[in-house]
């Protein structure tokens, strides 16, 4: 007879123990299942339709067209243009330049999406500059990736779709518009420290841009900024679904950064394919691997234990939710984003559910701490990309993300006790949450 607790053990041991030796965590997703399978007496065919069946969504068809926009506009000259715009709206206040950091990795990423896009592309400009500016390189480094995590939460995030093929199909629109008052509230927060910061250490502000050359400023940046407006009113109309919108939005960041502001050249379009190509069979491979994992994990009931074993150890629901976060982030800190949205969410949506947690505030809660991975050691890739651009060691800039991962726990807090933060807004627009 077979054991399922001795399955869900070996299943769950087998993938730590791989991931402890390193082994690349599509072979762990898919050695772990196959050996619980033989053990449990499934046919093993079922770990290649599961792997198929993963893979085979169209929801999952936005990812490539998303991570492709985000690459056109980072190598078309998008980047620059937000950045300016940035400097003319918040530049002049106490610690400008940390402002204008701020708000352009606000603006990126509700273009791209991508935080370790937004360290690689605006961090080259942004940090030199803040050096340049009278500001430490260590501090500089770690506002570029700190504010480059807004781009997982402000739509359209990828990793929201992710999410979405996670928990069953789960509307994509409830997601984007959930993710937007945390993004948002993440960088004013952001903001607040910054300037407390720029006045005990004496950083300084620039120059008020003249109200007319501000405008003008605005308006080169429009052409990029209506990438949001294609993809974020194409799915909350209903005239496009998510996967639509995101081809589309491919579509307008070519035409914008070859024909108006003509800086993406011919000679760079293969090397963008490729590297979404890459990007993309990673993506993939992850995506198809955990779903033969989830399946497994499914057949022995590991959501339903996981719910018991939280409940055994308080009825609080404020206690089960801080055990949640706190794993969550440890998690973070070890293991990339895609595959641990894949592994989580089957296995925690059940338990908060049963506490009253919507799907939207879930979703929006597990983004929030698994963007404050990206900013940790040893893992995180924001973080490892912010100092290679940035030319400082991970203890430099560890040391000083230390303000900055308290005002992210802060915004953390708020998004998982006061439910209003992330499903305000979807209820506001008639969505499901």
């Amino acid at each position: 007879m077979i054991d399922t607790g001795i399955a869900a053990g070996l299943l769950i041991g087998l993938f730590f123990i791989m991931i402890f030796l390193k082994i690349p965590i599509t072979f762990a997703l898919c050695v772990s299942s196959a050996v619980t399978m033989l053990y449990c007496r499934v046919p093993l065919m079922s770990l290649v339709s599961q792997y198929a069946n993963a893979v085979n969504s169209f929801t999952l068809m936005a990812i490539p067209f998303f991570m492709l926009a985000g690459e056109l506009m980072g190598e078309g000259g998008i980047s620059d243009r937000l950045l300016n715009t940035a400097t003319a709206c918040v530049g002049h206040i106490k610690g400008g330049l940390c402002h204008v950091n701020v708000l352009a990795s606000m603006l990126f990423g509700s273009m791209s999406g991508s935080a370790v896009a937004d360290v690689s592309s605006l961090g080259s400009i942004e940090i030199p500059m803040m050096v340049d500016g009278g500001y430490d390189r260590g501090f500089s480094t770690a506002l570029t990736v700190a504010s480059a995590c807004q781009g997982i939460l402000i739509p359209p995030s990828h990793n929201m779709v992710m999410f979405s093929l996670a928990a069953g199909g789960f509307s994509i629109g409830a997601l984007f518009m959930g993710g937007v008052v945390p993004g948002v509230m993440l960088g004013i927060l952001f903001m607040v420290v910054c300037y407390f910061i720029s006045i005990k250490r004496g950083y300084p502000c620039g120059q008020r841009t003249p109200m007319k050359e501000r405008m003008k400023i605005i308006a080169r940046s429009i052409p990029a900024l209506l990438t949001v407006v294609i993809i974020l009113g194409g799915v909350l109309s209903g005239v496009f679904t998510a996967t639509e919108s995101a081809a589309i939005a491919c579509i307008w960041a070519f035409l914008v950064s070859a024909f108006v502001y003509k800086e993406l050249k011919p000679r760079q379009i293969p090397k963008i394919l490729l590297k979404c190509t890459l990007d993309l069979a990673m993506v993939y491979a992850l995506t198809g691997a955990a779903g033969a994992f989830g399946f497994m994990m499914s057949y022995l009931k590991v959501p339903a234990m996981l719910t018991n074993f939280l409940l055994g150890i308080s009825s609080d629901r404020y206690i089960i939710l801080l055990i949640i976060n706190i794993m969550l982030l440890v998690l973070g800190c070890f293991m990339d984003m895609v595959p641990l949205i894949l592994l989580c969410t089957p296995i925690l949506l059940p338990v908060v559910r049963d506490l009253g947690m919507s799907t939207t505030q879930f979703g929006v809660m597990m983004l929030y701490n698994l963007c404050v991975g990206l900013c940790t050691p040893p893992i995180g890739g924001a973080l490892f990309v912010g100092c290679s651009v940035g030319k400082v060691s991970i203890e430099d800039a560890t040391k000083a993300l230390m303000p900055l991962y308290i005002t992210m726990l802060v915004g953390l807090v708020l998004v998982t006790y006061v439910p209003a933060v992330s499903t305000s807004l979807p209820i506001l627009l008639g969505y499901s949450i």
